[in-house]
């Protein structure tokens, strides 16, 4: 936990007591959850053992010769399961190497002394404390905190400009607007914060936040995204580490507050063992790496390499591997300094993933940890070896939904007929129900939102490694950029297809079952994955008809809007003596307001796109 006041307090109340009564500059430090302590609990410890346990009993048992099936269904698992298995072992190696605190002595000294009091008394500062000036070593420090923008929306962007203003410690607030957008740049004058628009995209959030710093020229700077509200004692927490002139950044966790449908919550919860366990572990290893907002950068570390990384739109892994490459160190502290959003949509998130999913094969492939010019520990090259190939996990579902219907169709089976049911079942629930535990034991419950999320997401991971491999560009997207939605079923294709392959399976496995008189894995396990993938399609299917009732209810505000902006001088009808039709009767033409005939052009358009 955090101290909340240090100890030479009393000591600064007895200097002072014939002046005014000030406001201290550190009685509002946070103090860190449970969730963000500094060292791992005896049952924490306890569970990551038993699970490594249960891994490598499982990987045992599949590479037993003797336990060997079919060779394509044996493979398809094989492979699968050694991906997970990997991917788990250095996990829980990563786990276990955490627990330290970073905030050393010298730490706890800078942030005691971060504040220049005796600028703050002359300049009568005591009750603004956004203009406290802020030391580090002695040296006052000149500190930017850049808020990148591209089509967020306005509320979004105030709030976040809003709270950045008022974090503790004298800064300079940045608008970066990639959107261009004339009403962004109105708050910008309305909120007091400096507004920035390039000519151009290029480069995308890399390109924005690099021609940012062509203009500024401060000691360190923030990255914060427009929908990521900071809190404000970020700088008191963050910046008393750069007094080691070897730090290049400080990483906060991503901690999101809009976890309201199953979308956000999957997508949220799925980073959290993440974020709790993993990043701090990677402390130890000098390879904690930035998530692109809620950081804090060295100017010159950054000016070292030439600027934030612009050659991925995973700009911010990229940016941290050519920074430890240089010999830089980073920290990241597991206390939540800004909450922000995770997606709430199928299409949100699939974009986000995408995004993702392709900065870390494109760092497999483009940027080897492995090859010999990378200037690496050992450790650092195993730890980005790990994120370079993590999303493999999410492909791996995708080899394992095979596998059932092989051997409800072919009779091809992974494992040895000898191999009982039961025999299966505790070797497969040490390795899996022991991850469950863990996540239960993380997250305070068990999230069916990540599981479903975590089975259903491999045509995006595959599309990622196809574009790296093939050398497709992927466009930028924002996770809270606002526009006209799409439906969420243009998203998952491959999802709904599968979904129909494994319901007619299914539906084969059942009658077959029947008729010989017994139930067997491949039927259950099938049935379960053409479940999760069904239980997706509901929610698909329900954000879809959100989706249409929102823009209903949006047009009918734009229909309303137009008719209140008319005036009593247009006319409102138009008086014409009716055309004969060939029959003789008179044919009617109703009569609609231009406004409003505008809107339902418009929603036509949106509708048909």
């Amino acid at each position: 936990m955090t101290r909340a006041l240090p100890a030479v307090l009393p000591h600064r109340q007895q200097r002072t007591r014939t002046r005014t009564p000030k406001v201290h500059t550190t009685e509002h430090i946070t103090v860190a959850t449970r969730a963000e302590g500094r060292v791992h609990s005896p049952v924490m410890i306890l569970l990551v053992l038993l699970a490594t346990a249960g891994i490598l009993l499982y990987g045992q048992f599949l590479l037993n010769p003797a336990n060997r099936g079919d060779w394509l269904p044996y493979c398809l698992v094989v492979t699968a399961e050694a991906i997970l298995i990997l991917q788990a072992l250095f996990a829980m190696w990563t786990i276990l190497s955490g627990g330290t605190d970073p905030r050393d002595f010298a730490f706890h000294h800078t942030q005691e002394t971060l504040y220049d009091e005796a600028e703050i008394d002359r300049l009568g500062l005591r009750d603004q404390p956004d203009r406290w000036p802020v030391l580090v070593g002695g040296r006052r420090m000149v500190i930017d905190v850049l808020i990148t923008a591209y089509g967020e929306s306005i509320e979004k962007i105030e709030a976040t400009a809003r709270a950045a203003l008022a974090m503790q410690g004298e800064h300079r607030t940045w608008l970066l607007d990639d959107g261009a957008s004339d009403e962004v740049r109105d708050l910008a004058a309305r909120v007091g914060v400096r507004y920035v628009r390039r000519l151009t995209s290029n480069g995308a959030k890399a390109g924005n936040i690099n021609h940012a710093l062509s203009l500024i020229k401060g000691d360190l700077f923030v990255i914060l995204d427009a929908d990521f509200v900071p809190k404000p004692m970020f700088l008191h927490e963050t910046v008393p580490f750069f007094v080691d002139e070897k730090v290049a950044f400080v990483q906060t966790p991503q901690t999101y507050g809009n976890l309201v449908n199953l979308v956000s919550r999957g997508a949220g919860y799925m980073q959290a063992v993440f974020y709790r366990f993993i990043q701090p572990g990677r402390n130890r290893f000098n390879a904690a790496f930035c998530v692109g907002t809620n950081v804090i950068y060295r100017r010159s570390a950054v000016d070292e390499i030439g600027g934030v990384v612009t050659d991925s739109k995973s700009e911010d892994v990229w940016t941290s591997i050519h920074l430890h490459e240089r010999g830089w160190k980073s920290i990241y502290i597991p206390m939540t300094l800004a909450v922000g959003d995770a997606p709430e949509t199928i299409e949100a998130y699939s974009k986000q993933q995408l995004r993702w999913a392709t900065g870390g094969f494109e760092i497999l492939f483009l940027h080897n940890p492995f090859s010999r010019k990378r200037r690496l520990t050992i450790d650092q090259r195993l730890q980005y070896m790990v994120t370079a190939t993590h999303y493999l996990t999410g492909i791996a579902p995708l080899l394992l939904i095979l596998v059932p219907p092989l051997e409800i169709y072919f009779d091809l089976r992974p494992m040895n007929l000898h191999i009982s049911v039961l025999q299966w079942l505790l070797f497969y629930c040490g390795f899996y129900v022991m991850q469950i535990v863990l996540a239960f034991f993380t997250l305070g419950s068990f999230r069916y939102e990540v599981l479903m999320l975590a089975t259903v997401s491999f045509p995006i991971y595959v599309k990622a490694l196809s574009n790296v491999i093939a050398g497709k560009d992927v466009a930028w997207h924002v996770t809270g950029r606002k526009g006209v939605p799409k439906s969420p079923f243009n998203f998952i294709i491959p999802q709904v297809l599968f979904f129909v392959f494994l319901a007619m399976t299914s539906y084969v496995a059942i009658v077959r079952d029947q008729e010989n008189g017994v139930v067997t894995l491949a039927t259950v396990w099938n049935v379960l994955n053409t479940a999760i993938l069904l239980s997706f399609l509901v929610v698909a299917a329900r954000e879809g008809r959100r989706l249409k009732l929102e823009a209903r209810g949006a047009l009918r505000i734009e229909i309303r809007a137009a008719d209140a902006g008319t005036t009593d001088t247009a006319p409102r009808t138009v008086v014409a003596r009716p055309a004969l039709r060939p029959d003789g009767l008179a044919a009617v033409s109703p009569i609609t307001h231009p406004a409003r005939a505008n809107a339902l052009e418009l929603h036509d358009r949106k509708v048909a796109s």
